[in-house]
């Protein structure tokens, strides 16, 4: 099986509230993004990390990555710092990059941790993973729904775990849709 997410920022006491997440402290932000991970990703699985996977953790980025089942793929997002300074946290990945082009069944995908405009396949009906944006519903967020081909692997629109392909064009349609009915997305 093959999954998507980003933008977990592990560790970070500040998203909670920058994103309302629906947790009181970073540790338990920590216990449950771990837990959703383990409880769907098996060792075998592959897991795609839209970047911004720790971010500002009292914890070294080691700590996380043991505990992270699955055949895990960083693309770079703009807070990897904890983890590309570290030889042993690198070695938890199978490849680390700041783009990566892959195959999900019949979907070719571009994924970078930003939004891009347009992606390497953008004329031949391929797919763009992004992170980045969060759940922010502005100027970058319009300008990204016009395109039915770019969805969002930001972990607070996907029930804070690893989703497979076809949840990630779920979950993205349905955050348009409510963005659309609370007046954010008139350009949806």
């Amino acid at each position: 099986m093959i999954y998507y997410t980003g933008d977990l920022h592990l560790g970070h006491a500040n998203v909670i509230r920058h994103d309302q997440r629906p947790f009181a402290t970073w540790e338990e932000m920590d216990q449950v993004l771990i837990e959703n991970w383990n409880n769907r990703v098996t060792d075998t699985d592959l897991v795609y990390i839209g970047g911004d996977l720790i971010y500002k953790s009292e914890r070294p980025a080691e700590w996380y990555l043991e505990q992270l089942k699955g055949i895990k793929f960083l693309i770079v997002g703009n807070h990897e710092q904890a983890i590309l300074d570290s030889k042993r946290a690198r070695s938890y990945f199978e490849a680390i990059d700041k783009m990566m082009h892959i195959t999900d069944g019949k979907n070719q995908i571009c994924m970078c941790h930003f939004p891009i405009a347009e992606w390497n396949g953008y004329y031949r009906k391929h797919y763009h993973i992004y992170g980045h944006i969060h759940k922010d519903r502005g100027r970058t967020f319009q300008f990204m729904c016009q395109e039915s081909r770019a969805l969002n692997a930001g972990c607070m629109i996907n029930g804070y775990r690893p989703v497979t392909f076809k949840e990630l064009m779920e979950n993205n349609q349905l955050f348009q849709k409510e963005a659309m009915k609370a007046g954010e997305g008139e350009h949806v």
